[in-house]
């Protein structure tokens, strides 16, 4: 049986904005303790403080994930600090735009070590300690993009795949050991309104923005705190999702090309050039640290847009669809 969230140690990758954030802050009205960690301290702090005003109990440690021996000495802080690991979010993330021949391989490479390897290393670093508990819950937020794929962000969405093929293998693990009180969620938010937009490496020429439809990281961390009381296998956000999730299973002859237009059309600003920028890929940037990227309302396609596409799209293939 899972631990009341009053009463669990949970530890958050990625925490200083964007999902990370708004998940901190959703624990934190249900008086979790909370460790904290990203690369950018200072906005760590102002998280932690915004948590223990809702009334739980913060401390942060800067933590590049990418680097696992970073990541077993954070498991090993929140041992020592509260003597057990009950939530392990592993939700650190980076991105890159570029067309998959331009992109600079160092580049390519760190947003693989950051969002699939900085997640390998937060299992390993805390699995041994949920099977000597004999309990615990590991999430994993991949992404929509884990799933359907698109284009310009092929770094990106290589380690959403992986980081679902990760969550099945260890449950499955888990299964023959039968560690039934060890569970592993994995989380697939499609276009979330975060700074990741405003933080990713850039080598397009055109200014990146939020994929419409949009939705608010707070509907992200509400399912995240809600996988702590009743844990699930996989759980999708947003509606558009759960469309696109059936476009590409029953149709994706017509998805794939519809999808690579819809990308081309609505995840730029083309008003708005953009020189190359390597981002926050290297370091933390000091700007955009809060929960939202200012996406939400920008235009594009909504979600009745979405699924008037899944409506033609079944059509197209005999599908009833109402």
């Amino acid at each position: 049986m899972p631990r009341a969230i009053k009463n669990s140690v949970i530890v958050i990758t990625g925490a200083s904005t964007g999902i990370g954030r708004a998940t901190a802050l959703e624990f934190a009205k249900q008086r979790a303790t909370l460790l904290l960690a990203a690369r950018n301290e200072t906005a760590l702090q102002e998280v932690a403080e915004e948590c223990q005003h809702l009334g739980g109990t913060a401390v942060v440690m800067r933590t590049d994930v990418s680097h696992e021996s970073a990541v077993q000495d954070l498991a090993q802080r929140a041992i020592s600090s509260f003597g057990r690991i009950d939530v392990w979010v592993n939700n650190a993330a980076i991105s890159l735009f570029a067309r998959f021949e331009e992109a600079p391989p160092d580049v390519f490479r760190q947003v693989i070590e950051t969002n699939l390897f900085g997640y390998i290393y937060g299992a390993r670093a805390v699995l041994p300690y949920f099977r000597e508990q004999g309990s615990g819950n590991l999430i994993n937020v991949s992404s929509v993009v884990g799933v359907t794929g698109q284009p310009y962000t092929s770094a990106y969405t290589i380690s959403k795949y992986a980081i679902r093929g990760l969550s099945d293998s260890l449950r499955m693990e888990l299964c023959l050991d039968n560690a039934k009180d060890i569970h592993v969620c994995t989380v697939l938010p499609g276009s979330i309104d975060t700074p990741i937009f405003q933080h990713a490496a850039n080598y397009t020429g055109r200014q990146t923005k939020a994929l419409n439809p949009v939705y608010p990281a707070r509907q992200v961390a509400e399912a995240i705190v809600e996988l702590v009381d009743k844990p699930q296998r996989e759980i999708v956000v947003g509606q558009a999702v759960y469309l696109q999730l059936l476009e590409k299973t029953l149709a994706p002859d017509i998805y794939e090309p519809m999808m690579a237009k819809q990308v081309d059309q609505d995840h730029f600003q083309d008003h708005k050039p953009a020189p190359h920028s390597e981002g926050n890929v290297f370091e933390a940037m000091r700007d955009y640290t809060g929960i939202s990227g200012n996406w939400l309302g920008t235009g594009g396609l909504t979600s009745q847009d979405v699924w008037d596409m899944a409506r033609d799209t079944a059509q197209k293939i005999g599908l009833p669809l109402s």
